[in-house]
């Protein structure tokens, strides 16, 4: 029997993944994760785990270097990659949102030619043009997005907000909302074929496990 191999993202959501799955009967060492070993194996169950940088995670499941993995819907949005998404595992719970000043509360709709800088160009420029049906000059930055409005660089932004914190320290609020975001279990397509019964298992029970939390 192959492995059954699962990429993690680095951090916090690795930790709350691995705990759901052991939760739903998949043996995985924290310890192990923990350490500095890129590979962890179990030959008890079949299955190893491989930590990465979170945007990297749906690569290594597109090109079949996994066959699983767990990565933010704003990843997910923003890179259009081929897989499936199977499972809202709920955690890393936030907002993708348009937001600016506070002046603009309302008034976002009589700016033309927006700027509009953000981290997420394609998910920026698809909510504008399909949705709203405008077109924008987008910015991309890879800091604080925050700053961009405040300088005069753009207009707004787009970003993920979880509590609004930072947005309300610089006077800024959300004007409008794009979509809810969280951790998704996603699978490479010719794996879902090719170990179809240990896949769908294995998101049964992961499933079960969040209609019980």
């Amino acid at each position: 029997m192959k492995y059954l191999t699962i990429a993690l993202p680095k951090g916090r959501l690795a930790e709350l993944t691995l705990e759901l799955l052991e939760k739903s009967g998949i043996k995985c060492s924290q310890s192990e994760i923990k350490s500095r070993k890129l590979i962890i194996e179990d030959d008890d169950t079949m299955v190893r785990f491989f930590l990465a940088k979170p945007s990297d995670v749906p690569v290594y499941v597109e090109y079949g270097a996994a066959d699983l993995g767990v990565v933010g819907k704003d990843t997910l949005m923003e890179e259009a990659r081929d897989l499936y998404e199977v499972l809202n595992l709920g955690f890393g719970a936030c907002r993708m949102v348009v937001a600016g000043p506070t002046e603009l509360r309302d008034r976002l709709d009589e700016i033309p030619d927006k700027r509009v800088a953000t981290k997420y160009p394609n998910i920026a420029r698809e909510y504008f043009e399909l949705v709203k049906k405008e077109s924008i000059e987008v910015i991309k930055l890879n800091g604080s997005v925050e700053l961009a409005p405040l300088v005069g660089l753009s207009e707004v932004i787009v970003d993920i907000v979880e509590s609004g914190r930072t947005l309300k320290e610089n006077n800024l609020v959300v004007l409008e909302e794009i979509s809810d975001i969280s951790a998704r279990l996603v699978v490479n397509k010719v794996s879902m074929k090719m170990k179809s019964e240990r896949i769908r298992n294995l998101i049964e029970n992961v499933g079960k496990e969040l209609e019980n939390a």
